[in-house]
């Protein structure tokens, strides 16, 4: 590639960037980490000439460690594809996509969206603190999936995250919204700010636990950006691989309480197994009648290499697992 074509690249892209604000929107001004400023930058980047070449190569790029796809269909030809309505392979290690089905399509996350709230209370929250569960985060659909809390039950933030995590809770969803922001709206205003800074400009969230909503969306893509930073924390990584916790806790009325969650991945808990050479680390499932049956999935293979594998609206649990695990063999070979 010539330095002109080089120069055009990264001006279209710097371009994209700042015409894009995502498809939702943010009522603050987004604050990008390793955001590109077109004056301070330009030198860095050789957008205009600049004395000392080698300063380009000493600037971080927002996606040198990202999976970075042109969004065409890849390898769908090899896999029962039909059964959902997106899927992705992210090769972590490799920083490659190695799989690809409707990759950038807007779809509805259902509690997949969980691991992004999962990411911003380890962010933001204090494991250690105690929060009450309000009426609101205790009051859900009789078909939601729930921990089961009451109002006034306490219980640390540390325990509502394996109910967030493994039981799928929304009140465990809404408690913690609550407690970090001190309201669901806010914390939605800050779940939104710290997607779109990690990337995921195609999503959009109105809710912390994923029940369907036109304006509540996300993209296999995004959801792996999404993933990937929150695996970068250790206590994330414990979160998703937990097959069974034992929570005790203080109801409203100061008596003793104990439950016993156990994990929806069922790779954990032991009713699928994974291919021939594939280490299941753990991940977070979803589902609604809008959003189909999700799940986002970390794994390792035999060598070492670290994989996130999504599948998102596959038309019923059995498929979900069946298409994954065609996915799996993919990433074992």
């Amino acid at each position: 590639m010539n330095y002109t074509n080089k120069k055009r690249i990264i001006l279209s892209v710097l371009a994209a960037a700042l015409l894009s604000g995502g498809c939702g929107k943010v009522s603050k001004e987004v604050t990008f980490a390793n955001a590109y400023n077109l004056y301070d930058t330009s030198k860095k980047y050789q957008l205009i000439q600049a004395d000392d070449s080698s300063l380009q190569d000493t600037v971080p790029y927002f996606a040198e460690n990202l999976c970075v796809s042109d969004g065409k269909d890849l390898g769908t030809d090899k896999t029962s594809s039909y059964v959902a309505g997106a899927a992705g392979v992210f090769n972590l290690t490799q920083k490659e996509v190695t799989y690809a089905q409707n990759i950038y399509q807007k779809m509805y996350p259902a509690s997949t969206t969980k691991i992004l709230t999962a990411y911003l209370a380890l962010k933001y929250g204090d494991l250690n603190a105690v929060y009450t569960v309000s009426h609101d985060a205790a009051n859900q659909a009789s078909d939601s999936s729930v921990c089961h809390l009451k109002e006034g039950d306490q219980m640390t933030l540390h325990q509502l995250l394996y109910g967030l995590i493994m039981q799928s809770g929304n009140d465990a969803a809404v408690a913690i919204a609550e407690g970090i922001s001190g309201s669901v709206e806010a914390f939605v205003e800050l779940m939104n700010e710290e997607a779109h800074a990690l990337g995921a400009l195609d999503s959009h969230f109105v809710n912390p636990e994923g029940l369907p909503d036109e304006d509540h969306y996300t993209t296999v893509y995004d959801l792996h950006l999404l993933f990937q930073a929150a695996m970068k924390d250790e206590r994330f990584l414990e979160l998703i691989q937990a097959k069974e916790y034992t929570v005790d806790y203080i109801d409203g009325a100061g008596m003793p309480m104990q439950q016993v969650w156990k994990s929806t991945n069922k790779y954990l808990a032991g009713t699928e197994d994974a291919p021939s050479g594939i280490m299941v680390i753990g991940g977070k499932t979803g589902t609604t009648n809008a959003a189909g049956y999700c799940l986002a999935l970390l794994s390792k293979n035999e060598a070492g290499e670290q994989v996130i594998s999504i599948v998102m609206k596959a038309d019923c649990r059995n498929n979900l697992y069946y298409y994954m695990n065609e996915l799996l063999r993919g990433f074992a070979s």
